[in-house]
């Protein structure tokens, strides 16, 4: 689906405007996220680091509602009507994106439960990985779009779905640790906000490989060339 609007997108002026915010929402968006998990690894959020990235937030923000009012405007047009399930794409992965924006603010915070950085004990070594593999998808996340590479969106969607296990186990695991309150709580919602991040960059990337009814949905059956 998401092909078929970038072939839109590259129609007409108005609708690359679309394209080329959507574009700078993702950038800013990956860009948040890289920075909130510095801060909360290390324990340091620097009020200009955080000014920095809040305003980041806004700019998501106000991107998203200009492209609404763009979607909008396009749609009142007499015959644009066949680009309506496109406009209606466009919404859907917008929000994800800015939602991905707000879980990064979050994540930025979770120093303020328990300042210091995150130990490099076994829980806080998967923790690593998780942010890893959250970061390394993210980052592919604007190519794999770009070329609506289908093969490579399954496999990205399929590596976030074990993430997003990966995060469930470790909530358990710190549940049922020694850690006093503050650091259990830290590290649950660490693992919590990059469960999101991961999920809502998979929202993003279902559009390539689902019908636009199914986008947000990418249960193992209904992802197109994956094998149980």
């Amino acid at each position: 689906m998401f092909k078929e609007l970038l072939s839109v997108f590259r129609s007409s002026d108005p609708l690359r405007a679309m394209r080329d915010a959507f574009s700078e929402m993702l950038t800013l968006t990956y860009e948040m996220s890289l920075a909130a998990g510095e801060m909360c690894f290390s324990g340091l959020a620097p009020p200009q680091e955080r000014s920095e990235l809040y305003r980041r937030d806004q700019r998501v923000n106000h991107l998203e509602r200009q492209i609404r009012k763009q979607v909008v405007a396009h749609l009142s047009l007499s015959g644009n009507r066949p680009d309506v399930p496109y406009s209606l794409l466009l919404m859907s992965l917008v929000k994800d994106v800015e939602r991905i924006g707000d879980y990064a603010k979050n994540l930025a915070e979770v120093g303020d439960i328990r300042p210091g950085p995150i130990a490099e004990d076994e829980i806080g070594l998967e923790l690593r990985e998780i942010r890893r593999d959250v970061e390394e998808s993210f980052k592919a996340l604007s190519v794999v779009l770009a070329s609506s590479d289908r093969t490579r969106a399954v496999e990205l969607i399929r590596k976030g779905r074990d993430t997003a296990h990966r995060c469930d186990v470790l909530i358990t695991r710190i549940a049922g640790s020694t850690y006093d309150a503050g650091t259990a709580t830290a590290l649950a919602l660490a693992t919590r906000y990059y469960k999101r991040i991961g999920g809502h960059a998979l929202n993003v990337l279902s559009s390539i490989v689902m019908p636009i009814h199914k986008v947000d949905y990418y249960d193992e059956d209904d992802v197109p060339g994956e094998t149980s």
